[in-house]
């Protein structure tokens, strides 16, 4: 299984992104680095949502816990987020593969 973290931003995200880009990227790299975080980015021209796609043991927990301690998150530049397990059937990495 994976889990998709899905971010919805404030209004003024771009405006007030710099003062906690860079930690946010940290703590996003800290996450690769560990194997829990596969990609990362914003969806869209706005950007209005970002979406975020963990792996690993328990990919659920590790996306909601990343959300719980981004500095995005805990800053208020996420209106809201949600953490959904993502049962992958289909690519290299699917976690559970079903092939024809």
């Amino acid at each position: 299984m994976h889990a998709i973290l899905e971010y919805t931003y404030v209004d003024d995200y771009l405006d007030r992104r710099d003062a906690l880009r860079a930690a946010h990227l940290e703590k996003a790299w800290a996450a690769v680095g560990s194997g829990d975080l596969l990609l990362g980015g914003a969806v869209g021209d706005g950007p209005y949502t970002a979406l975020l796609i963990f792996t690993g043991e328990d990919p659920l927990s590790a996306a909601r816990a990343f959300a719980e301690a981004d500095p995005y998150v805990t800053g208020g530049l996420v209106l809201s987020w949600e953490a959904r397990p993502w049962t992958t059937v289909v690519g290299n990495s699917a976690a559970t593969p079903v092939r024809p």
